[in-house]
């Protein structure tokens, strides 16, 4: 097991920072400052009210391109990562670029202290809203952890990404794909639901966590009132709509609302 896992409880919360969009972006707004200052204000509010790590993403660079991408955006999110470590500094933190974003991640990780990213399209390839994804990215990725020296951080690894079609993989089930993500060396798998804020299939859970040893992450559709269920097989959640005001992944942080799932969990584990 990935020393990531050693350092989280069991279902571990995961509270996503979902940065403001990045220089050059179809709705960028904010300087690169704003951008790293609202980003350390998030991580202090979340790691006050209980969360167990924290993750950056920029989704507000939407609609999204495939990478590589240009050195503003890893620039930008090297920065927010750099402001979310010190405004958080014990908890462990993760980092994910859209779209296929693999390598600029990990660079950023490393630059920043932070212990993990998010990959798509690790094995096998997808349909995705962003276009086809035709290659996968185990090889080259694992390849260049090596190369810059970051096999400490973890490689988080969606199995069917969300907002993506499937029928290329129709025909294998859901309990073949964590083998191969597991053969092809990644730290921990995520299942989620088919877009942002969806729950994710219970039977795709138990199918995934049955045939790995891997940790099993759920990806999306987090809420109170399912951690209870979902403790016993996740190790751990990727939160962001559930903390959101409204619930909305677009919109701030509720306190209130990260409260409630940080109460929910800890009853879970008792």
């Amino acid at each position: 097991m990935h020393p990531l896992f050693k350092s989280l409880p069991q279902a571990a919360v995961i509270a996503m920072i979902h940065v403001p969009a990045l220089p050059g972006t179809p709705t960028s707004r904010r300087s690169v400052r704003q951008i790293a200052d609202q980003a350390a204000g998030e991580a202090r509010l979340l790691a006050a009210a209980g969360v167990d790590a924290l993750m950056i993403e920029n989704m507000h660079d939407a609609p999204y391109v495939n990478a590589p991408h240009g050195p503003e955006i890893t620039a930008a999110m090297t920065r927010a990562a750099l402001a979310v470590r010190a405004a958080a500094p014990k908890l462990p933190l993760g980092v994910q670029v859209l779209s296929l974003g693999t390598r600029e991640a990990l660079a950023i990780a490393l630059a920043s202290d932070a212990n993990f990213i998010r990959a798509e399209n690790f094995v096998f390839s997808h349909v995705a809203d962003e276009g086809l994804m035709p290659e996968a990215q185990a090889g080259p990725l694992l390849r260049y952890r090596r190369q810059i020296g970051a096999d400490h951080i973890a490689i988080l690894a969606d199995i069917q990404k969300k907002h993506a079609s499937h029928a290329l993989t129709a025909d294998l089930p859901i309990s073949e794909l964590a083998h191969a993500a597991e053969f092809f060396r990644a730290d921990g798998l995520i299942v989620t639901g088919l877009a942002t804020g969806r729950p994710a299939s219970l039977s795709d859970l138990r199918s995934v966590a049955g045939a790995t040893p891997l940790p099993v992450l759920v990806g999306s559709g987090v809420a109170p009132a399912s951690v209870a269920e979902l403790a016993g097989i996740a190790r751990a959640f990727i939160v962001g709509s559930a903390i959101k005001r409204g619930g909305h992944w677009a919109r701030d942080p509720d306190p209130a609302r990260v409260r409630e799932l940080t109460r929910a969990v800890a009853r879970a584990r008792r």
